[in-house]
């Protein structure tokens, strides 16, 4: 993530989805994965905040989110995660180095910092790795990769990640996502949360099931499909 996202629109339902799940009563980990911010003007997707009506969907989330925005770049992260809302939350905010060797010393870290968590959020600027963009290369610091993914998960956390929709059929993409997934995480039970542009996968651990399953299904029963559209992909194993 880059923090001149923190306070837009995607971000809002980011941080709501978080806030839902945290129901669960699991420790949070989250995984920034920043990235420098850059020239672009994209980030200021924050005409939501001036919307009473987008305010119902989190209304304690909307009202912080209108104060983070007015603060000053390079500090807003940093006022979320002190903003106490997503609390009791652990957070891994170093930057990720593109080199290979330094991004292994970089996710070591991620792993001792959030090793007392339960659920790690995995919170890249794109999404699962790519093809054409092997770790070390110079865009890599966008992605989160399968073999850091397949360590968490074999470590005993859930696994919740951020992925920007590509330009292909979002059903068939989700579906590719998934079985991923199922690879990297043996007897989860996986979840697509959708948003308009991106998609938040989850995976749970068996030892997860009760409380994090019960917590994604209230997440699909309650909460307007236009601002978060859960489904089950793949059930847990009895």
């Amino acid at each position: 993530m880059r923090e001149q996202f923190v306070a837009d629109v995607n971000d809002y339902r980011k941080y709501a989805l978080l806030r839902l799940l945290g129901r669960a009563g699991l420790r949070l980990g989250v995984c920034w994965m920043l990235a420098p911010d850059d020239d672009s003007g994209l980030g200021n997707n924050v005409a939501f905040l001036d919307q009473p009506k987008q305010a119902l969907h989190d209304p304690e989330l909307h009202a912080v989110l209108g104060k983070v925005r007015e603060t000053p770049r390079g500090q807003r992260l940093q006022a979320l995660e002190s903003s106490g809302i997503l609390s009791e939350a652990t957070f891994f905010n170093e930057a990720v180095p593109a080199a290979l060797f330094e991004r292994q010393l970089w996710f070591g870290r991620a792993g001792t910092a959030l090793g007392n968590t339960d659920l790690i959020f995995f919170d890249p600027d794109n999404g699962i790795e790519v093809r054409a963009t092997p770790k070390g290369r110079k865009n890599s610091p966008k992605y989160v990769y399968r073999d850091e993914l397949a360590a968490s998960y074999a470590a005993g956390h859930s696994l919740l990640l951020y992925q920007h929709f590509p330009m292909k059929p979002r059903n068939a993409f989700i579906g590719e996502i998934a079985a991923d997934l199922a690879k990297i995480a043996p007897n989860a039970e996986i979840w697509a949360i959708r948003t308009p542009h991106v998609v938040f996968m989850l995976a749970i651990q068996p030892r997860h099931h009760a409380a994090l399953g019960s917590a994604a299904h209230h997440v699909r029963e309650t909460v307007d499909p236009k601002f978060l559209h859960a489904q089950l992909i793949a059930p847990a194993n009895p």
